[in-house]
């Protein structure tokens, strides 16, 4: 698994679409389907404020 699928999976389970999470970090909802699909990887302070966001660690995010 990468980073992209990891923030999907958990996303999902936290019961967030890609817009509400792409709302709540102030970014857009295009940016989160990049990083979900793999297209681009977050910069290390936005997975910050995503592992955040999602209630997970930074490892949880990247873990394979």
């Amino acid at each position: 698994m990468d980073i992209g699928e990891n923030i999907k999976q958990m996303r999902i389970k936290k019961g967030l679409t890609q817009e509400e999470l792409a709302q709540n970090l102030g970014i857009s909802q295009s940016m989160i389907g990049h990083i979900e699909s793999g297209r681009k990887l977050p910069s290390i302070p936005l997975a910050v404020d995503i592992s955040k966001e999602l209630d997970c660690s930074m490892n949880d995010i990247c873990r394979e």
